[in-house]
């Protein structure tokens, strides 16, 4: 009889062994696919022009240009919890010089879905030093420009975890001055 007590005592052990070794392989499947967080995305959507107004080079007056458009913003979050991230400044140069700026307002990305914001871009080329270039480019009917982006933020798992991630996007739009349209759009 006590042979028996003790075998299944040493069965009961087991099972609690063998399930504690299930539980320790559950939570660190877990923790390897969902807990992971990784840097969100940020990208430009589709760009709608509201004004657009160039100058090519005369005699007195140097090349130029000045345009108002609405940019929709993407910010992906591929985590299982929320992105919140801060007001950001997106910046728009012309051959390396600044040419304008907007404001990425502060928002939140749900849990593995993509928020889409409508910025405000207005550009003007007032602050170049060298305009023989941006010449060329306007008889040429393009214009390229490079925008640049850093987006911060929390992640939040579970309101338990938190950490600082941020996005960075780096993009070169090639407008057409003709038709006044996005011509190309390549982000990094």
């Amino acid at each position: 009889m006590e042979e028996e007590g003790e075998r299944s005592r040493k069965n009961c052990q087991l099972c609690v062994a063998a399930f504690v070794v299930f539980q320790a392989i559950i939570i660190l499947v877990f923790a390897l696919t969902f807990m992971r967080i990784r840097n969100p995305k940020v990208r430009f959507g589709t760009i709608d022009t509201q004004s657009f107004q160039t100058a090519a080079p005369t005699g007195a007056s140097p090349a130029s240009f000045d345009m108002r458009f609405i940019a929709k913003v993407t910010v992906k979050n591929t985590n299982f919890g929320h992105y919140k991230f801060d007001n950001s400044t997106m910046k728009f140069l012309y051959d390396g010089v600044e040419v304008g700026q907007a404001i990425i307002p502060e928002a939140r990305a749900r849990a593995r879905s993509t928020k889409k914001l409508n910025v405000t871009v207005a550009l003007k080329s007032n602050g170049l030093p060298n305009t023989a270039m941006l010449g060329t480019e306007l008889r040429s009917n393009v214009l390229t420009l490079n925008s640049q982006a850093k987006v911060t933020g929390k992640v939040e798992l579970m309101k338990v975890m938190k950490r600082k991630k941020s996005a960075e996007m780096e993009c070169t739009l090639v407008f057409n001055v003709q038709n006044k349209t996005v011509q190309e759009l390549k982000c990094k």
